[in-house]
């Protein structure tokens, strides 16, 4: 089993650094296109490869792409876990059982005495496709990683203003429907890299169901909220809050699972005490607010 998993590992790890080159091929070729299509020079670095560039893609190749961690997306639900810091709190635990309510296809276990390894290594073994792991701080749900098996990636959120779902007046019933995803303002490279992490989380709802689930960007912090929603006689939307209600604020990602975490590479990393951390937006594309319309 380990000789198979290290193997697996390898073959994966491989596929990604091929994925890794195609990016910069396929970088170069944009550059290409854009001089072509504004009639202006190539850029003298591309001269000599502007032939060869030009055989992928849209100039009558055949585009390559692989998208190794996310393969099975659609074509069946994810499976998820969902689990706690060691000795959790009554509150973090109430909190763990609304997050398994959220996403469909869940499971609460407790954490009990297994530590990280011995976690995903049960998880691998009943074809668990995510490890959430909620944590906490003097009783105050604090955290959430978000850990993609077999290999990754480990995505890291620190969690704050969390309402649980009796605290929120006029709270309505839980639907068990599969949710409507809204993101917005996702719209950088890390942006769509997040988008992506949090709606494989979710199976691919009905065109009918009533039930929506929104992230909402602002300042880099994800604002998460629960709704269902009906239609009245007049034709106009009823929204319910069904809680429970927080922001998440993402700070790492991880090339790996948590096990192995210590020689994951970082795929990005919140750099929050450089001088420029506070006037950069990392989710969302920055637009100029005195556009001409």
């Amino acid at each position: 089993m380990i000789r198979r998993e290290n193997r697996l590992r390898r073959e994966y790890i491989y596929r990604k650094s091929l994925e890794e080159k195609q990016k910069v091929v396929e970088e170069k070729r944009d550059k290409i296109r854009d001089a072509l299509e504004n009639n202006t020079k190539v850029d003298s670095s591309l001269r000599k490869e502007a032939i060869s560039l030009a055989k992928g893609a849209e100039w009558g190749g055949q585009a390559f792409g692989i998208d190794d961690e996310y393969r099975w997306a659609g074509a069946q639900d994810p499976k998820i876990v969902i689990t706690t810091s060691h000795k959790p709190s009554s509150r973090l635990k109430n909190f763990s059982k609304e997050m398994r309510l959220i996403f469909p296809n869940s499971q609460r276990i407790n954490r009990g005495h297994y530590d990280i390894k011995q976690l995903v290594q049960a998880c691998r073994a009943q074809d668990t496709t995510d490890l959430i792991v909620l944590t906490e701080t003097r009783g105050n749900p604090d955290g959430m990683i978000v850990c993609h098996l077999p290999f990754g990636p480990t995505a890291y959120f620190t969690m704050m203003n969390v309402v649980m779902r009796h605290d929120i007046p006029g709270c309505g019933t839980m639907s068990e429907q599969y949710p409507h995803l809204v993101f917005s303002k996702l719209d950088s490279k890390l942006g769509l890299r997040f988008t992506s992490i949090l709606k494989h989380l979710f199976p691919v709802p009905k065109p009918e169901s009533k039930r929506v689930i929104t992230f909402a960007n602002t300042d880099d912090y994800l604002s998460f909220r629960h709704h269902t929603y009906k239609t009245d006689t007049k034709g106009e939307i009823e929204l319910s809050e069904v809680g429970p209600r927080f922001e998440l604020r993402p700070y790492q990602i991880k090339l790996g699972t948590l096990e192995s975490i210590a020689a994951a590479d970082d795929e990005w990393v919140l750099r929050s005490y450089t001088n420029t951390a506070r006037k950069r937006q990392y989710l969302s594309i920055a637009r100029d607010e005195e556009e001409d319309e």
